[in-house]
């Protein structure tokens, strides 16, 4: 996002944690590229300090624990994170004037699934199966709370938006399919797969961030929903498609398949959006279908780990060639 925004010559501020060793912001040596805190979403006074010094007119709140697994260690934090860390923004957001947009970045997985396969609208019923997905429900409760607060009292634009499995070059957190496979590529280790017939709806990264942006265009002439769904177009991929598709890119890929997997127990089989609201309200479409995100996020790690190509110039260009093909 802050790659894109920096592209279309948007100012931008970032208050995050540090950044992790391996990740694109480490790659891409992002430090103090733009005004930056790191801090913590949990810390008001911090928050508060850096909104009020900055004066921000829009959010993109983007700052939480996303990962099914890891919210299993650690469902406490959580909750902390992206609950409370969400209260923290919009009761600090609806006290500053100068702020008159807000976009919270929640996730397909608050919708109550029976893994029937069915396209997800934004009307549908909420519901989390696990700390991750419940966390972010109760985020959407938060959101739904200001957006109240907004109707009575007066305040900012507060719109969550939910997209699917994102996926791009330079992603390295633990327990994602693709960055699994790479860290595998690099240590030679084998990597092991848990369910391979699992359906996800899997989307390059501009797609959703373009969508976001558009969606806060429109909150700030006054043209919003309450929420938006960003999907992915074309044939849904299985987990071993991708798999099939990585190892032709790179035959050294290692697989090893579990006999027996509990992922059930912790993740849904099958996720499906609908963008029908997005595509009338905001004219957004995808401009990759499934498969050709899966191969563009693939090359970029080609680019990178096999011609020495900068991860700053990987970004910028996918973006350039993005905005161009879109316009």
């Amino acid at each position: 996002m802050t790659f894109l925004l920096e592209y279309l010559k948007v100012p931008v501020v970032g208050y995050s944690l540090e950044p992790e060793k391996d990740s694109l912001f480490d790659r891409a040596k992002r430090t103090a590229a733009i005004p930056e805190v790191f801090a913590d979403i949990r810390d008001f006074q911090a928050l508060e300090k850096f909104i009020d010094f900055h004066k921000p007119s829009t959010i993109i709140h983007m700052a939480a624990q996303p990962l099914v697994l890891k919210s299993y260690e650690t469902p406490r934090e959580t909750f902390a994170i992206n609950v409370m860390g969400t209260v923290n923004l919009l009761d600090i957001a609806f006290t500053k004037e100068y702020v008159k947009a807000v976009t919270i970045v929640t996730t397909d997985k608050v919708y109550k699934n029976d893994n029937s396969g069915k396209a997800f609208i934004e009307s549908d019923p909420l519901e989390g199966k696990d700390p991750y997905s419940a966390s972010k429900v109760g985020t959407e409760a938060v959101v739904a709370a200001w957006q109240q607060i907004a109707k009575v009292t007066g305040g900012p634009v507060v719109t969550s938006v939910r997209a699917g499995n994102v996926i791009g070059g330079g992603d390295f957190a633990r327990d994602r399919l693709i960055p699994d496979l790479i860290r595998g590529l690099i240590s030679g280790n084998v990597v092991e797969i848990r369910n391979p017939e699992s359906i996800r709806p899997w989307q390059h990264v501009l797609d959703p961030l373009a969508g976001y942006l558009q969606c806060l265009e429109s909150a700030l002439i006054g043209e919003i929903s309450n929420s938006f769904n960003f999907g992915p177009s074309g044939k849904m991929i299985t987990v071993a498609e991708i798999i099939s598709i990585a190892r032709t890119m790179f035959p050294e890929i290692r697989i090893s398949y579990l006999e027996h997997s509990t992922e059930l127990e912790f993740e849904s089989a099958i996720l499906n959006l609908d963008s029908k609201n997005s595509t009338d309200n905001l004219n957004w479409k995808p401009f990759f279908n499934q498969k050709e995100a899966i191969i563009s996020t693939l090359e970029w790690w080609q680019k990178y780990l096999m011609d020495n190509s900068s991860p700053s110039d990987s970004c910028l260009r996918e973006i350039e060639s993005f905005l161009e093909i879109k316009d």
